[in-house]
């Protein structure tokens, strides 16, 4: 469930778009008006604003909050801006350009997004960048971690209910094998993940753990520095408990050695407006206090301001 609110009366987007310039104008930024509009406005809004922004002022809105902010502030304010899919291809082309070993950008982005959504991601970097982002993946990648990262973002899912547990009980059995001798690559290991629906990913998952005694990605930390088995554990999390997934990324990101602003700023700006609800319930059960209380703690200012209005109250 979201965590964002909307008014129940939503101010015509001329009116939003000229506040939007006011904040800009004069000696100094008013942030707190452009936090009071944006964060309260869904993703067919704010695209409408930015629309409309563009046709009275001849300037993509994004540019013009690109000149007046600065920072932290700046980035989350010109991601939740995006339109989704828009957002997922230019943190899918950041990672490509840094070629940093940031691979579980790509596999949230792989696997927590529906077919449809993961389609139109693919179809906004082509537009973009004028390649695909399976030709940036394959480029910037090891051989190792292409072979499991490349068909994830080529993947079109069946998005249906219907299991198959013939199929689950024999593919269980296989990923057990597979385990046990070391071969972590091996392609049928990969297909599964690769191209079986979520739900079927989840009986076969869930199977594994009963016939085998304890959930896969356990049996997957034998070398816990080895990049392609954390990118494999990522991905059957995400695949499998993406409120679970996202929960570990901020609970590793607002810890007591500092604060990953990047990975905090990605998932609150990514995840408000789908299952943030999901997410900070599962925080406030790991870690005994809620996320917003954690990001109240380790943030400042505007910034604070914006990731509180989008991660909602705790009492929502």
């Amino acid at each position: 469930m979201a965590t964002i609110t909307v008014p129940a009366e939503v101010p015509p987007v001329s009116d939003d778009v000229e506040q939007l310039r006011k904040a800009f104008e004069g000696w100094g930024t008013n942030e707190g008006l452009i936090i009071e509009i944006l964060s309260h406005r869904n993703a067919e809004q704010r695209k409408l604003i930015r629309q409309t922004y563009a046709q009275i002022y001849n300037e993509d809105l994004l540019k013009a909050l690109d000149k007046e902010l600065t920072r932290d502030f700046e980035r989350i304010v010109l991601l939740w801006t995006y339109d989704p899919a828009e957002r997922d291809a230019f943190l899918a082309n950041e990672i490509v350009k840094k070629g940093a070993k940031c691979n579980q950008v790509i596999v949230e982005i792989a696997c927590t997004r529906s077919s449809h959504d993961l389609l139109l991601v693919r179809k906004e970097y082509h537009a973009r960048y004028q390649k695909s982002l399976e030709e940036d993946v394959a480029c910037y990648t090891t051989d190792e971690i292409r072979k499991l990262l490349w068909p994830l973002v080529a993947s079109y899912r069946y998005e249906g209910e219907e299991v198959n547990m013939t199929l689950a009980k024999s593919e269980a059995k296989l990923l057990h094998d597979k385990i046990a001798e070391n071969c972590y690559d091996y392609d049928d290991f990969i297909r599964i993940l690769t191209t079986r629906s979520k739900a079927q990913i989840n009986a076969t998952l869930n199977q594994y753990k009963n016939e085998f005694g304890q959930e896969i990605n356990k049996n997957l930390k034998a070398d816990p520095n080895d990049e392609f088995l954390k990118i494999l554990r990522a991905t059957i999390k995400s695949l499998t408990n993406p409120a679970k997934y996202f929960e570990k990324v901020l609970r590793l990101a607002i810890n007591k050695q500092g604060t990953d602003e990047d990975a905090l700023t990605r998932v609150v700006a990514t995840r408000s407006e789908f299952d943030m609800k999901f997410i900070k319930e599962e925080y406030k059960k790991r870690s005994s206090v809620s996320l917003n209380e954690a990001i109240a703690k380790d943030t400042r200012g505007d910034y604070e301001d914006m990731l509180l209005a989008l991660a909602g109250s705790d009492d929502a």
